[in-house]
C-alpha cells in the first residue's frame, strides 16, 4: 500500500518567493490524482518536491509510511515521466526502457523480460530496435512511459507528458495513460495546465492557484460545485458565464422563509423560486448586495426549441448573436447581452491565462459593451449571427459567489466573515 501525503508542505526560495504554501494533499494507494492550474501556480514545484528534485522548506512529505523530506530521489521508489521525454537519442527503444535496470545491475535476462513485458503493454514491440529520432511524438511518449513502468515503482509522477503532442494525438494518448494506470493500479500524480486533461483523466483533481490549493474533489464535483470563483472560471470548456448581479429577496411567507428572490443583472433580471433559496440559504444574507452569478453554457437553452421544460416566469435572458460554432452534435452561440460581466481578481487571472487580450476584453465588456454569454444549444437551433437570442435559464443550476471573498454561496454565511489570507507570490511552474 503506497499513499502519498503532503502535510503543510511549503517551498520558499532564497529570494523570498513562495512557490507552494501549506499544501495539504493525500493521494490514496492506487489513485490517479491530477494537479491542475495556470502557469506559475506551483503544481510542478509540488511534483518536484515529491520526486526529490526540489527541497522542502517546511512541512512533511510521506510516501507510504516513510517521511522522505531528506531522502534522495533514488531512494523514494518513484518513477517520473517528463514533458520532454528525456530519451537518450543514441540508444534504441529497448535500451532506453531498460537503462535504469542496467544501472541497478539487474541480470540481463531479467532486464530483457521486464522490457518485453512493458513493450507489450504499451504496444511498442515492433519498435524496440529503433531509435527515438525514428519515432513519432506519441511513440516517444510511450517509450518514456515504458521506462517508468519497467521499474515497477510505488508511485508514478508525470509532468505535462502530453504537452508536445497535437490535439488529436493528445486525446488518444490521455485515454491510453488513464487506462494503463487503471491496469497497473500504481499511485499516480499527474501535472497539467490543461483542465480538459485533468477532468477526463483524474480520479480526483486538485486545483491550484498562486501556490495554494483551491479545491480537491472528483471532476464532477469540481464542475457542479466549484468552491470559489477561480475554480468556477477555470474548470469547464467553454467556461462558466459569470455575471454581476444584485439580490432582492422576497420575504414571502414571513420570517424570511417561503419567498423567492430576484437577481438584477443590469437591464435584465432573473426570478429565483423559493426552492433556490432553500438550497442556498446563505443567499438571503446578500439581500440588497452584489453577488456573482454563474451559469454553465449547457444550462442556457434556445427558447424557440423549448430545450428546458416549462421554465418559470422571469427565467430568460436575451441578447444579439455575434458568433455561432456548429460542432455537429451541438451549437455554441456567443450572445452579446446588456448584462454586466463579473470582474474580480479571480476572473481576471483566468481571463488572461491563455490570451493576453483576455483581461482587456473583459474590461471593455464591463465598461459598456455588455457581457458576452456563451450558450450550448441543441444542434437543431436555427440561431444565426444577427438574430436576437432568447435563452431559457435553468435557474436551479445557477451558482452564486461572494464578490469580495470569491467563495461560493451555499449554506448559512458566518456572522463575521473570515479574514482572507494574502496569496503568496509564485514562481513559474
Amino acid at each position: 500500500m503506497t499513499a502519498v501525503t503532503m502535510d503543510k508542505v511549503t517551498k520558499t526560495y532564497p529570494n523570498g518567493v513562495t512557490a507552494v504554501a501549506d499544501l495539504d494533499l493525500e493521494v490514496a494507494d492506487g489513485e490517479f490524482l491530477v494537479l491542475v492550474g495556470p502557469s506559475g501556480c506551483g503544481k510542478s514545484t509540488a511534483l518536484r518536491m515529491v520526486a526529490g528534485l526540489e527541497s522542502i522548506t517546511s512541512g512533511e512529505l510521506r510516501i507510504g509510511e516513510r517521511v522522505v523530506n531528506d531522502l534522495p530521489p533514488k531512494e523514494r521508489d518513484i518513477a517520473m515521466v517528463f514533458q520532454n521525454y528525456a530519451l537518450y537519442p543514441h540508444m534504441t527503444v529497448e535500451q532506453n526502457i531498460g537503462f535504469a535496470l542496467k544501472l541497478a545491475r539487474l541480470p540481463k535476462d531479467e532486464i530483457r523480460q521486464r522490457v518485453r513485458n512493458a513493450a507489450r503493454v504499451l504496444q511498442l514491440e515492433e519498435w524496440l530496435h529503433r531509435k527515438p529520432g525514428q519515432l513519432s511524438g506519441g511513440q516517444r511518449q510511450r517509450v518514456a512511459m515504458g521506462r517508468a513502468i519497467v521499474r515497477d515503482p510505488s508511485v508514478f509522477l508525470m509532468d505535462e507528458p502530453l504537452s508536445n503532442l497535437d490535439a488529436k494525438l493528445r486525446a488518444q494518448t490521455r485515454a491510453e495513460i488513464a487506462g494503463l494506470q487503471r491496469q497497473l493500479g500504481t499511485t499516480t500524480i499527474y501535472v497539467t495546465h490543461d483542465q480538459i486533461e485533468a477532468m477526463t483523466m483524474g480520479d480526483r483533481v486538485a486545483v491550484m492557484r498562486e501556490g495554494r490549493l483551491q479545491q480537491i474533489d472528483e471532476p464532477e464535483v469540481l464542475y457542479s460545485e466549484p468552491a470559489n470563483l477561480f475554480v468556477a472560471a477555470f474548470i469547464g470548456s467553454p467556461s462558466m458565464n459569470l455575471l454581476e448581479g444584485t439580490v432582492a429577496v422576497d420575504p414571502g411567507g414571513g420570517n424570511g422563509a417561503g419567498g423567492g428572490a430576484t437577481i438584477s443583472l443590469g437591464e435584465q433580471s432573473l426570478a429565483l423560486p423559493a426552492s433556490v433559496l432553500a438550497e442556498r440559504p446563505g443567499l438571503r444574507a446578500f439581500d440588497g448586495r452584489k453577488v456573482v452569478v454563474g451559469v454553465r453554457p449547457e444550462y442556457l437553452g434556445d427558447a424557440t426549441l423549448g430545450e428546458h421544460e416549462a421554465p418559470p416566469d422571469g427565467a430568460r435572458l436575451r441578447g444579439d448573436v455575434e458568433l455561432r460554432e456548429a460542432l455537429g452534435s451541438e451549437l455554441l452561440v456567443h450572445v452579446r447581452t446588456n448584462c454586466r460581466p463579473a470582474v474580480t481578481d479571480e476572473v481576471r487571472s483566468v481571463a488572461g491565462e491563455y490570451d493576453a487580450a483576455g483581461v482587456e476584453l473583459l474590461e471593455r465588456q464591463a465598461a459598456g459593451e455588455g457581457a458576452m454569454i456563451i450558450a450550448r444549444f441543441d444542434a437543431r437551433s436555427r440561431a444565426r449571427v444577427g438574430d436576437v437570442a432568447e435563452m431559457d435559464v435553468d435557474v436551479e443550476r445557477l451558482q452564486f459567489f461572494d464578490p469580495d471573498t470569491g467563495d461560493r454561496i451555499a449554506g448559512e454565511v458566518p456572522t463575521a466573515p473570515a479574514t482572507a489570507q494574502p496569496a503568496p507570490e509564485s514562481e513559474p511552474a
